[in-house]
């Protein structure tokens, strides 16, 4: 009898034993093509020398050093790499754990900001509908995907939700892309507006929804849009690329397809690779100044901050992202995966939308690809599609809610960067052989 508290305990986890590129073997051993990188995690497969090395390199000289005493080596050499890759003005990097660690730390640093510049009447955030940014209850609050949230709503802080930009439902026919961006960004102003802008500390939203819609990108002009609107009222973007950054859609950062700049960027998942838990929030060096010149102080922290070891294999990891070409090849692979796709299931039946961006794609499910009306929700398309896939071989990930949080669903594809040619071809035939089972 296994002792550890599983996911669902009505289910026992097969037991992994050996990664082998973009493979993981159990100890039955069974196989299975790693078709989501976790979650959207392994972006360079599970064998990757270079950062194992990476890892035993540091243990051997400083495992762990806490940041209340000392910084660290491959901390500096880590935070200079990102800052050198990251968008106009941010200059500030805090390393954390995980993807909620880092969005808990840009809400609170985003609010002790608004306190240092005198603003102290500002404690709202405003996000969107369908987002998600992670599980810890700040985190959670500011989220907007009902099915998270529904068992936590009463002990929750929550944002105000304006509509996600979700061209495939809510463009209307016969709306030009550029029309639909300023109207979905324009719901910012009217909420500003409706909650008193000098209320508000910031807007948070991420660039490619992940895992409550499926690789959803904004429409071209929409984050401009938004910035527009963050500047003129006086409130913080924050862009939440814990699962699309990283190289994930094609480019380090995902803004950068978007060309804007926010105030706080939050990292983790592919910053790692999943070789060491790590994540980071990333902040402009306007707001790092405003508590140097101030308090001095940032009024957070966790035990594992700045980690040395893990801090080494994201070194490591961004290093080999950047320089050793793997962002590159995720854009390219991605028009290869996208291709593959578009080609067995573009005229599927029951596939309404294959959309993304690089690495990161999401193929939507419908009963009636004409109506976009989605399955029934009671008959669970969504589970049954990920439990045959991993019969198939394939760790792929499905989810249910993708419309409101309780309608649709859709399956999220997140491959590592490394991935070949046939590979895409085997995880795309595997896909197959769930959806005619499954649909």
């Amino acid at each position: 009898m296994s002792h550890v508290f599983p996911r669902h305990t009505k289910a026992v986890p097969p037991i992994a034993v050996k990664g082998d590129g973009i493979y993981i073997i159990d100890s039955n051993g069974n196989k299975y093509l790693d078709g989501s990188g976790g979650a959207a995690v392994s972006c360079l497969g599970h064998s990757d020398r270079d950062v194992i090395q990476a890892i035993k390199t540091q243990v051997d000289q400083l495992a762990f050093a806490h940041t209340g005493f000392l910084s660290s080596q491959p901390a500096e050499s880590l935070a200079d790499r990102l800052v050198a890759h990251a968008p106009d003005g941010i200059e500030r990097v805090y390393f954390v754990s995980g993807g909620s660690e880092a969005v808990e730390s840009a809400l609170k640093l985003a609010r002790q900001y608004m306190i240092e510049t005198g603003q102290p009447q500002r404690t709202r955030f405003i996000s969107r509908r369908q987002s998600y940014h992670g599980n810890t209850l700040g985190a959670l609050g500011t989220g907007g995907n009902a099915w998270r949230r529904a068992p936590f709503d009463p002990v929750m802080v929550s944002a105000s939700h304006i509509s996600p930009c979700y061209e495939y439902r809510l463009r209307h026919e016969g709306e030009s892309q550029e029309d639909y961006a300023l109207r979905a960004a324009n719901e910012l102003e009217a909420e500003l507006l409706r909650q008193g802008p000098e209320n508000v500390i910031g807007f948070i939203a991420e660039p490619v929804v992940g895992a409550t819609a499926g690789a959803v990108p904004a429409v071209p002009g929409y984050f401009k849009r938004i910035r527009e609107i963050c500047d003129q009222y006086g409130i913080l973007l924050i862009l939440d690329e814990v699962m699309c950054g990283m190289g994930r859609t094609g480019t380090l950062f995902a803004c950068e397809q978007d060309g804007v700049a926010p105030d706080l960027i939050t990292i983790a998942k592919g910053l790692g690779a999943g070789y060491q838990p790590i994540g980071a929030m990333l902040c402009s060096g306007a707001i790092y100044a405003a508590i140097e010149n101030g308090s001095g102080f940032f009024q957070h922290g966790h035990t594992y901050v700045g980690h040395p070891t893990a801090c080494a294999a994201a070194d490591a990891v961004v290093r080999k992202l950047t320089e050793g070409g793997m962002v590159a090849r995720s854009a390219q692979m991605g028009e290869t995966l996208m291709a593959a796709l578009t080609d067995a299931f573009g005229q599927h039946p029951h596939i309404g939308d294959i959309r993304g961006r690089g690495m990161f794609r999401g193929l939507e499910l419908v009963a009636d690809r004409d109506t976009k009306a989605p399955f029934a929700p009671e008959k669970g398309i969504a589970a049954k599609l990920k439990k045959q896939a991993f019969a198939n071989g394939l760790i792929c990930y499905p989810m249910a809610g993708t419309i409101d949080g309780q309608q649709g669903d859709h399956v999220l594809l997140a491959p590592p960067f490394i991935i070949t040619d046939d590979q895409i071809g085997e995880l795309v035939d595997k896909l197959s052989k769930t959806f005619d089972a499954v649909l």
